[in-house]
């Protein structure tokens, strides 16, 4: 089986809290990250400890390729570990975690 490079929801989660840190020190972003999520800037701190509200942040940062490169680069990842770390918060499996050649389906007639 091939090694993939895995994040766990702790390390996932401290990345959301850096990507909210990020959108913070770029109004523009929180503005419009704040009027999409409904959230009013005095309630932040007590949903950044929700683990919904943190999937909810990665959400908003891998929607937006240009914020996601930039996150990327501002914590030194490539931008495939946002995407691993917004798959864990979310539950959804991230497709490249699966080997090559491997299969990728959930239907039962491929299940063994």
């Amino acid at each position: 089986m091939a090694q993939v490079n895995r994040i766990g929801r702790e390390g996932a989660q401290n990345m959301a809290v850096q990507a909210l840190t990020y959108l913070a020190g770029e109004p523009e972003q929180m503005a419009r990250f704040l009027a999409l999520s409904g959230i009013g800037p005095q309630a932040i701190r007590t949903a950044a400890a929700d683990p919904q509200f943190l999937a909810g942040v990665l959400d908003y940062v891998v929607g937006d390729e240009k914020l996601l490169v930039a996150f990327a680069d501002h914590i030194q990842v490539k931008p495939e570990a946002i995407l691993r770390a917004q798959a864990v918060l979310s539950g959804t499996p991230w497709e490249r975690d699966t080997a090559v050649g491997e299969p990728v389906s959930t239907s039962p007639e491929h299940a063994a």
